[in-house]
């Protein structure tokens, strides 16, 4: 579903008054993922879920804005999904398919679930996480399916050409189909093999939610609070495992920031100039709580790691009080553990807090980032920093440039626009 003029037709009917397309579109963004997997518990096919969902929504989108919301928007998209895919085996369905089909037809026609569905979703991502698949088929398949991207969306994340990502997409359900990879939670002697890729996964679910890849919204709720929601039954699934506990505890804590996070406006607000009296002290106390857990346990891992820094922030009343020499130490344990760019450029950002922003960019101008819009936005700040203005105004339209969301773009080319020679 793409595309939207945000205008309602005149009128309503019995439903209720007329809606605008808009709100068709936002709650195909909402309830795609509890949808699709609903049904696909049903009828134990990725591919015809998605279809039967997707004609669902197209239906929706030329009823609705005519007759207005149905009283549970998601249970009419699962019923009639539900219906269509019981039309499509009945017309596909030959003579020696009819004992298959019987059975199909028994699972797709109970009731609608119209309910919260509680772990519908995290079936679907140990399904999508299973060792038979890439990690980069895992990740696009569960935030196609759950996050409801659209393949130009999850091209733009994974810095890839859009055909190349639709045949990802393709190549992974077909494998989950032939496979016979089932739609459940594996025993618990399989969690082990699946767990880094289920938490990379949540973890990755989140990010598209706090940090937009595309459009113009600088945060979608419904991701953040889903991958919060997933974050919660893991850690219930799997209590003695510290890295969920730590996953949770990083989305907690950042999650706190959100409402400081945009102005008014909808314009982005940095870290140093948030507004801490915003910040959600009862998400704060959560996730510093789980942050003490961890390291009670002594099992450090990546999102335990990052969790204390952002614990560290959350205790700082102002920008000028953040202890960055700790901040600085963990980052040090993170590069340890997980050695990758990104971590390398986020530890840029504490020595230039501790050390100064000429070693900074030292460190950073190692780095093998080009195509990553964060990292011409550090860059720009630290040349920014050093009195290099025309750089770092390159910089910052590089890093506009690369960004997808418009609230990103808007603010870095505001920075580039308050430069002395801007």
């Amino acid at each position: 579903m793409t595309g939207s003029s945000g205008r309602s037709a005149p009128g309503g009917g019995p439903d209720g008054p007329a809606v605008p397309v808009r709100e068709v579109e936002r709650l195909f963004r909402a309830e795609y993922g509890r949808c699709v997997a609903v049904l696909v518990g049903a009828f134990g096919d990725i591919g015809m879920a998605e279809e039967a969902v997707q004609e669902a929504f197209t239906t929706a989108l030329d009823r609705w804005p005519v007759t207005g919301l149905p009283p549970a928007p998601a249970g009419w998209i699962i019923t009639t999904a539900r219906n269509r895919a019981v039309d499509r085996l009945r017309r596909e369905a030959s003579r020696a398919d009819r004992h298959a089909q019987a059975a199909l037809l028994h699972a797709g026609t109970g009731p609608a679930e119209e309910g919260p569905v509680r772990d519908d979703r995290l079936r679907l991502i140990f399904t999508c996480c299973h060792p038979a698949l890439s990690t980069p088929a895992q990740i696009a398949l569960t935030l196609r399916l759950l996050g409801g991207l659209t393949t130009a969306e999850l091209a733009h994340a994974f810095l890839v050409p859009e055909p190349t990502m639709a045949q990802r997409l393709v190549r992974a359900k077909a494998k989950i189909r032939a496979a016979r990879i089932p739609y459940r939670v594996p025993s618990d002697a399989d969690l082990p093999e699946r767990v880094r890729s289920v938490l990379a996964v949540v973890y990755l679910v989140f990010n598209e939610g706090y940090a937009a890849s595309s459009g113009d919204r600088l945060v979608r709720e419904d991701l953040c609070a889903e991958a919060i929601r997933l974050g919660r039954l893991l850690t219930a699934l799997m209590p003695d495992e510290p890295e969920a506990v730590g996953l949770l505890a990083l989305m907690l804590l950042t999650e706190s920031r959100r409402p400081a996070r945009s102005g008014p406006d909808g314009g982005l607000v940095p870290l140093d100039e948030q507004r801490r009296e915003l910040w959600d002290r009862a998400l704060i106390a959560e996730g510093q709580s789980l942050v003490r857990q961890c390291l009670r346990r002594g099992r450090p891992g990546p999102y335990q790691i990052q969790a204390a820094v952002n614990a560290v922030h959350s205790d700082a009343a102002t920008a000028s009080a953040t202890d960055w020499g700790q901040i600085l130490r963990l980052y040090d344990q993170l590069l340890a553990v997980g050695p990758t760019p990104v971590v390398a450029l986020n530890r840029a950002v504490a020595v230039a807090e501790v050390e100064g922003p000429e070693a900074a960019l030292a460190l950073v101008d190692r780095l093998e980032l080009d195509g990553y819009h964060v990292f011409h936005a550090v860059r720009a700040d630290l040349l920014r920093r050093l009195g290099r203005t025309r750089e770092a105004a390159s910089a910052y339209e590089r890093a506009a440039d690369l960004s997808g969301n418009r609230a990103e773009q808007d603010f870095l080319r505001g920075r580039r626009r308050a430069l002395p020679d801007g």
